[in-house]
């Protein structure tokens, strides 16, 4: 579970309601003290929100960029319905192209990012239609199902979901692994931000990671730059699958020392840093 160092945003950002014709969605919106040299829209991982990418803002809206960080349906502040069905990848992947056009920016304008579970939603929006984009980060996202260790975790949650009420379940992750912060303002609001989670989201999501198919190929004919960015040692896809994907796409790679599958939170400075030399290096859309 990612764990943001604050939930309050910088002075720079302001939390709003992104209007869209799917619905509304709860993001963070971060503006530079000049015009902006783009804007690039940010997806969460799995049980993560928009708050993930607070320790960002500050420093990519001092490197000229609009941010914009969503809760996607079901996460934390966003609503969504209470079936599964209703966060079917392709589902997810539509309201994301419905968030890019409710930015407003021109097409081929807006650099994407999506971070593990957000990764491949971002790919599924861009499969979808890639028009409104001007580059794809895959951070900490792999190219395909998840590992084995993983995929066993994503079903004990799943099972419980079905079964125990959110508070529960989170009562019993406490118990098998209580956080160093628990007793802290930031662990109560990890604990508000579980809460909020719509638990069909959890058991739908999941199951997509379990079963994700290699879709780099396909990516990869798209033509967009591509950035795969990630920390030194990840859990949740083997580092080496982020070396590799990077080379099936043709991308910009970027390991951040000292990380491990959140580098937005664990190294934001260096994050950040990486993030807009990829951005600033690109040609003009």
């Amino acid at each position: 579970m990612s764990r943001p160092p604050t939930f309050a945003p910088p002075p720079c950002a302001r939390a709003r309601v992104l209007a869209t014709e799917r619905g509304d969605f709860a993001v963070l919106d971060a503006v530079p003290r000049t015009p902006a040299r783009a804007t690039a829209l940010l997806l969460p991982g799995y049980t993560g929100s928009k708050e993930d990418f607070v320790a960002l803002l500050e420093p990519l809206t001092g490197a000229g960029y609009r941010v914009v960080a969503v809760d996607g349906r079901g996460q934390f502040e966003s609503k969504g319905p209470d079936r599964q069905e209703g966060y079917a990848q392709g589902e997810l992947a539509r309201d994301v192209l419905a968030q890019a056009a409710a930015l407003g920016e021109g097409p081929g304008e807006l650099h994407l990012l999506g971070h593990s579970l957000g990764g491949q939603i971002a790919r599924a929006a861009v499969l979808l239609d890639a028009s409104p984009f001007r580059s794809l980060t895959l951070m900490s996202s792999g190219p395909a199902e998840v590992v084995a260790a993983q995929r066993d975790k994503v079903k004990m949650l799943s099972d419980a979901l079905s079964v125990l009420s959110m508070d529960e379940v989170w009562q019993a992750m406490q118990a098998m692994d209580p956080p160093q912060d628990a007793d802290t303002g930031d662990g109560a609001d990890i604990r508000r931000r579980w809460l909020a989670h719509n638990p069909a989201q959890l058991i739908a999501t999941g199951a997509q990671l379990a079963a994700e198919p290699d879709r780099v190929d396909e990516l990869a004919a798209v033509g967009l730059p591509f950035h795969v960015l990630s920390g030194e040692r990840d859990d949740v896809w083997p580092v080496e699958l982020f070396d590799a994907m990077a080379r099936r796409l043709g991308a910009r790679r970027t390991t951040i020392s000292g990380a491990e599958h959140s580098p937005n939170t664990a190294r934001p400075q260096e994050t950040a840093k990486a993030l807009a030399a990829f951005w600033d290096g690109l040609p003009d859309a």
